[in-house]
């Protein structure tokens, strides 16, 4: 078996899981990282290049345990897709509840940090050194929608993440870049009421648009592709028409 050697979190649905098959279909091999089992043996689908790893990013051990793994397995991590996210509540500052505010950022933000960090102790470490990790942000990263406080600022975060990580990785030859992406047809955008109405900065609701999530899963491939001397820092999908530029 050849290829690179992949690590996908939050595999186990929506963009994770798209972004998992299409690394597999390109002869990577992937190890899928998700808190539910069951959901990850369906996005491997019996594949011998993938490696089911049960992970709740959310836990120290549990993602230091994921990366031995691989590193068991394979040998060495080439690309980490830090894709394990969680909406939040629908909330703006003055009523958010402490306990949501600090689950999601636990998942968001620590969680896709202790990837980080394990992915790059990894490539530090390896023979030859060096690795991309690929962050997936938002275009909530730029512009936030209404009443989503707790997304919009783990999702800014994660701009200052992937911007850390591609300085401090320099030395090593890790690069490090972020997709941002808007309205892809995932189970998230029923949960924010993109397919019913969802809310707009005037208090309308606007059925917006929606793309394949596949189109984006192959943004990622083409990032993860790239050679080591190229790197692509920031790239922005949508669905053609949504209300981004025009947001507030």
């Amino acid at each position: 078996m050849s290829g690179r050697i992949a690590v996908v979190t939050g595999a186990g649905s929506g963009i994770g899981r798209a972004v998992a098959r299409e690394m597999l279909d390109a002869g990577f091999r992937v190890a899928l990282a998700g808190r539910r089992e069951d959901a990850l043996r369906e996005t491997a689908d019996g594949r011998e290049a993938a490696l089911v790893v049960p992970t709740d990013v959310t836990v120290e051990a549990e993602v230091e345990e994921l990366f031995a793994r691989v590193l068991a397995e394979w040998g060495r991590v080439d690309v980490l897709f830090n894709n394990a996210g969680a909406f939040g509540p629908t909330a703006s500052a003055a009523d958010i509840g402490l306990a949501d505010w600090q689950r999601t950022l636990d998942v968001n933000v620590t969680g896709a940090l202790l990837c980080a960090g394990a992915a790059m102790r990894a490539m530090i470490a390896q023979e030859p050194s060096g690795g991309r990790i690929i962050n997936n942000g938002s275009i909530s990263a730029h512009v936030p929608r209404p009443r989503s406080v707790v997304y919009a600022v783990s999702k800014h975060a994660i701009t200052g993440l992937t911007r850390s990580i591609d300085l401090d990785g320099r030395p090593y030859g890790i690069t490090a870049g972020q997709i941002d992406i808007g309205n892809a047809r995932t189970s998230i955008m029923a949960d924010i009421g993109v397919g019913d109405g969802a809310l707009q900065a005037d208090g309308s609701r606007l059925v917006e648009p929606t793309f394949e999530v596949a189109d984006a899963a192959r943004a990622v491939l083409f990032m993860a592709q790239l050679p080591a001397e190229a790197n692509v820092a920031s790239l922005t999908i949508t669905a053609s028409g949504m209300p981004f530029g025009g947001r507030g």
